[in-house]
């Protein structure tokens, strides 16, 4: 940083403009995205970030409602653009595209955009989209290849920083290289044109902050945010008590070696306003697709704790030293596949605030859900004879809290604002309906305050086609409960092909069905916290009414006795509730 935005002065109103304009650049971004492209992924899932940086790669704000998980590698594409290119080797127009695992560590679905941005002829910053593209060839149609890739060149096109656009020109050579190996060019060269219009309108707003501020003011308020985010970081961590923590979970296995534990351990060291995240003790990587080269976890896990309504930016992790080795499943070495690398970032991220739950007991909340499972069908619908593809991302539970019940049907801590397909949106693109999407009764985890419910979606294809239906890996890890709250139901899914009588649970990806299925998939729902027999009588009554929780669980599970009308009987449950304290006592 240069002397005249060291020595440049503010004033308390400038800095509170430039601190909100910097964000809301990024959100109007999101904004011109969702309403030009061409993939429900974006327009409907918002499976998206948007993003301004520093030609260092220092985050200067991210748009609201992003997603959590792109959080922690956005930067290092810079820092990467700049070593292959120089900070002169970039011009005014230029166009980046990139997904290269070796330094994004992601699935090659999620195709990043960045322009640069000049003033007076200086390059200053950098506007960048990442969005998942429905297809980038090979086996990635829909979410991904999943775990089943062996390599990245089987799961598709690998791009490494090259120029679409050098100086406004493009290139056309390298734009027919992707519209001719991909699957819906249509699509995903409509999406790249929205996220080129995205990076250029942010670049024309940061061209009026520039221009009417000055260089030298915008760079100091820019400073002096990541200064103050930081100290109000390290004032959330002071309150929290000095020591060491440690939690583990785990997922059944990684997806083709069954049985194999894959496991998530977090390691965190509080100490006078600092805190290090330490996944040292994880499973190392796997020769199989459930790798990512990420610090998404523990960025996700202390923002959370820190600044969890706060916009983002690079000060909101100066506190927070990440460790995670080379070779470690959260951070594989390149070309380990990373096509289900977004798979254990969720849980990394619970088993981090799990850590931290006897130092904070009543703020920690129990496990939710976890899984950022989506539900993909794609094939050629005979009467048009063009492709189709659905993707929707179904939410599950979120863990009981110590004042009050997680929530229902919501994705996980790492999906941002992403939502579910629309029901209609679904219908109208692929031949296939939507018999129903509704909470999973009993799913949530008992407790004083139980867990949110999961979903159940039932679909059924009109056409002959392949569904990704990966279950979720925690059979064996559910959703855990905190301080007697019991674990929320795992998801899975179900399959009844036509004439079959009853459905069938399937773990497979491309998985071919003829016409006339039926597909359920059903989420997972939160844990509960606390114990189930403190749970407010009335509060179980409610739930049985409005269909949450069965008769059959509120006796067993929360020890309330219901009436004809499903109102609690109270003598009844008094007495039912001692005997299962008793009984209770009586095992230990």
């Amino acid at each position: 940083m240069d002397a005249r935005v060291k020595n440049s002065r503010l004033d308390p109103v400038t800095l509170e403009v430039i601190r909100n304009a910097l964000p809301a650049i990024s959100t109007e971004m999101a904004a011109d995205l969702q309403r030009t492209s061409y993939n429900m992924m974006i327009y409907e899932v918002r499976d998206f970030c948007t993003a301004v940086l520093t030609a260092d790669g220092e985050l200067v704000s991210q748009n609201v409602g992003g997603v959590s998980h792109f959080v922690a590698d956005l930067g290092v594409l810079i820092v990467d653009g700049v070593k292959r290119y120089g900070k002169k080797g970039f011009h005014p127009d230029d166009v980046i595209i990139t997904n290269h695992q070796a330094v994004a560590g992601q699935h090659l679905n999620n195709i990043v955009i960045y322009v640069p941005f000049f003033f007076d002829g200086e390059l200053q910053m950098f506007t960048m989209v990442r969005a998942h593209w429905i297809d980038v060839g090979g086996s990635s149609t829909g979410f991904g290849a999943g775990a089943h890739v062996g390599d990245p060149w089987l799961e598709g096109l690998q791009l490494d920083q090259l120029k679409i656009y050098d100086k406004g020109e493009l290139d056309d050579t390298l734009y027919r290289v992707i519209k001719d190996n991909i699957r819906f060019p249509e699509s995903s060269l409509g999406d790249l044109k929205s996220q080129v219009a995205a990076c250029k309108l942010a670049v024309r707003r940061l061209e009026e902050l520039f221009t009417k501020y000055g260089r030298e003011t915008v760079l100091a308020a820019t400073r002096q945010i990541f200064d103050e985010t930081e100290q109000k970081c390290r004032n959330v961590i002071a309150q929290m008590p000095d020591g060491e923590y440690e939690a583990e979970s785990f997922l059944d296995d990684d997806g083709i070696k069954k049985g194999d534990k894959l496991r998530i351990h977090a390691r965190v060291v509080v100490k006078k306003g600092h805190m290090t995240i330490d996944l040292s003790g994880c499973s190392a990587e796997r020769p199989v697709g459930i790798n990512a080269r990420t610090h998404a976890g523990p960025r996700i896990a202390y923002k959370a704790l820190t600044g969890p309504h706060d916009p983002v930016n690079e000060g909101s992790f100066r506190a927070l030293d990440s460790v995670i080795p080379e070779g470690n499943i959260m951070m594989a070495r390149y070309p380990m596949p990373m096509s289900g690398w977004s798979t254990c970032i969720p849980l990394t991220v619970d088993t981090v605030i799990k850590a931290l739950a006897p130092a904070m007991r009543d703020t920690i909340p129990a496990a939710h859900h976890g899984v950022l499972g989506g539900t993909v069908f794609f094939g050629m619908d005979p009467k048009t004879h063009r492709r189709f593809v659905l993707q929707t991302i179904e939410g599950g539970g979120w863990g009981g809290r110590p004042y009050e019940d997680g929530e229902s049907g919501t994705v996980t801590v790492c999906q941002g604002d992403v939502r579910n397909g629309s029901i209609e949106g679904i219908e109208l693109k692929c031949p296939l309906m939507v018999e129903s999407r509704g909470l999973r009764q009993d799913s949530a985890g008992a407790g004083k305050f139980r867990g949110g419910l999961a979903i159940n979606l039932r679909v059924r294809n009109f056409v002959e086609g392949r569904w990704n239906l990966r279950r979720p890996r925690r059979a064996g890890c559910p959703p855990w409960g905190l301080w007697g709250g019991t674990s929320g139901e795992p998801g899975d899914y179900q399959v009844k092909r036509p004439g079959e009588s009853d459905y069938q649970p399937v773990d497979a990806v491309r998985y071919l069905v003829p016409e006339q299925t039926q597909v359920i998939a059903r989420t997972s729902g939160g844990g509960g916290w606390g114990d189930p027999l403190d749970r407010d009588p009335a509060k179980v009554s409610w739930d049985v009414i409005e269909e949450l929780v069965s008769e059959k669980f509120a006796r067993e599970q929360y020890g309330v006795v219901l009436k004809a009308d499903k109102s609690s009987d109270e003598p009844a449950t008094t007495a039912l509730r001692k005997k299962l304290r008793s009984e209770r006592k009586a095992a230990v």
